[in-house]
């Protein structure tokens, strides 16, 4: 059997001198405001894990009210989605994530990003794809008062 899940998420900026996405340490004028270490990109891959099994969103089970989470490196939150997906027998097919950001530019870092990710996910880096867009000035992203991503995960279950 297979599954498709679709994730989600937002972080506004604030203070700080570099975002974390996909992973990766990116230094920027401003970091993310988050009660983990705001990747947007893995909290929407995990999402979109959770959500392919039907198991819901990661405030369900990493709650902003949890203090073991504050300020976490999401890829603790990211390697226990991805148990899940194996506990309930299925393997990752694939994920593709984009970032929706006008700053910081991305593209010097996707490749370490897709790397971080395959590793975390136990994957082969084929398997991971990351993209990077702007909102052409538009919204609150375009205003540069945050960043977004999108993800998308295919799921094929394991034969047991």
């Amino acid at each position: 059997m297979t599954r498709i899940g679709q994730g989600f998420d937002v972080h506004a900026f604030g203070p700080g001198d570099h975002v974390m996405l996909g992973g990766v340490r990116i230094p920027h004028a401003q970091g993310l405001v988050a009660h983990s270490d705001g990747d947007v990109a893995v909290h929407a891959l995990c999402d979109a894990l959770l959500g392919a099994l039907a198991l819901g969103d990661v405030g369900r089970y990493f709650p902003d009210s949890d203090l073991r989470w504050k300020g976490a490196d999401s890829l603790r939150l990211l390697a226990h989605c991805i148990a899940l997906v194996r506990e309930h027998g299925y393997a990752l097919g694939n994920a593709d994530i984009t970032v929706i950001c006008e700053q910081p530019k991305l593209a010097p870092y996707v490749e370490a990003m897709r790397a971080r990710l395959a590793s975390a996910l136990e994957c082969s880096i084929d398997a991971v794809g990351i993209k990077a867009t702007t909102s052409e000035k538009l919204g609150f992203t375009g205003r540069g008062e945050g960043i977004a991503a999108s993800a998308v995960v295919l799921l094929e279950g394991i034969a047991g």
